[in-house]
This record gives C-alpha cells, sequence and structure tokens, in this order.
C-alpha cells in the first residue's frame, strides 16, 4: 500500500507537496497583505518587513500544515507566523543596547586637571633632583634642555658615546625613583 492510499485509507488528506510554483502562488496571492501588516508593525520599517516575509515563506515551505486539504497557503497561519518571528525580532532589538554617536563629543573642549599636572611635575623634578650629578646633567641636556648629542657632550665636556651611556642608565635610575615614589607611569 503506498503513501496516498494509506492516508486516505487512515482519513487524512494527502496534501500536495510544496514546490516553486506553489510558492510563487502564495508569495503573490497573500505576500502584499502579509507585508502590509508587517510594515504597519515595525513602523514603517519595510526592509525588516520584507526579511520577516521572506522568512514565515521559508517557514511554510517546511510545514505542510501551512497549506489546506487543497493544496492553498493559509492565509491564518502565514499571518500568525510572520506576527511571530516580528515580535521575536522587536524583543531582540530592545534587548540590546543601542549606540548613540555624539558628532559634537569632537567640539568638547578638554579641560586639563592643572593639580594633577602640577602634583606630576613636582614628583618628576624631586626623582630628577635626586639622582647623582653624572646622570642628572646627561638628562637635563638630552630631554629638558632639548640638546643633541653632541651638544650635550659638549655642554657637559665629555664624548657623544659617554653622554648615551649615561642618558640610557639616568632613564633606569629615573624610572626606579618614580616607582619608589608610587608614581602612575
Amino acid at each position: 500500500m503506498d503513501q496516498v492510499t494509506a492516508q486516505a485509507a487512515s482519513g487524512e488528506l494527502a496534501r500536495p507537496p510544496a514546490n516553486d510554483e506553489a510558492l510563487g502562488v502564495a508569495y503573490r496571492t497573500h505576500g502584499p497583505v502579509v507585508l502590509n501588516y508587517l510594515s504597519r508593525m515595525l513602523l514603517g520599517n519595510r526592509a525588516l518587513a520584507e526579511d520577516i516575509l521572506q522568512e514565515t515563506l521559508v517557514r511554510a515551505w517546511n510545514h505542510p500544515e501551512a497549506r489546506s486539504a487543497d493544496g492553498q497557503w493559509s492565509r491564518g497561519w502565514l499571518m500568525t507566523v510572520a506576527r511571530r518571528i516580528a515580535i521575536d525580532h522587536i524583543r531582540s532589538a530592545q534587548g540590546r543596547m543601542t549606540e548613540v554617536l555624539d558628532e559634537r563629543i569632537a567640539d568638547q573642549e578638554v579641560i586639563e586637571d592643572d593639580v594633577d599636572r602640577l602634583l606630576n611635575a613636582a614628583t618628576v623634578r624631586e626623582a630628577v633632583a635626586s639622582l647623582p650629578e653624572r646622570l642628572r646633567g646627561a638628562l637635563v641636556e638630552i630631554y629638558f634642555r632639548e640638546s643633541s648629542v653632541a651638544e650635550a657632550a659638549r655642554n657637559l665636556s665629555v664624548p657623544e658615546g659617554t653622554v648615551k651611556s649615561r642618558t640610557f642608565y639616568a632613564l633606569r635610575a629615573l624610572h626606579e625613583e618614580l616607582v619608589k615614589r608610587d608614581f602612575a607611569l
């Protein structure tokens, strides 16, 4: 006994299988009504309404109960499924934080805290003052007076290589001093 005969014997009506032509008929027959309904429900978001209509038709394709015994698509079933999908989209959108970009933020003036800047400068000055003279001199020439290595060597009366090595060791010693003072680097 084949499947159609078995269904007829059990009292079930056989439904025609879904095919491209039948789905096209469903889209032409029910699509505009469902799309209009979804557009109103989604406050005019036609792109989302079209996406939901497409999802509804895919689900109809996969569910034979969306069709009546004579093969016609059930508008009530399509509307119910479309409504549920739309509600899911609305709920998921409400659950997400929306990012609001403020173009005016670039126009805002940055207010520097002079007290913090002065305290930081004082801490750095104290740390530099605590360095040995030979290291402090090289650091002051290179970083505070912005001298070149050659100029610093001339001012300190030492070779250029000595200025470079003293600057290296001065920076390392300054870092250690600032860490001892709990300075945020």
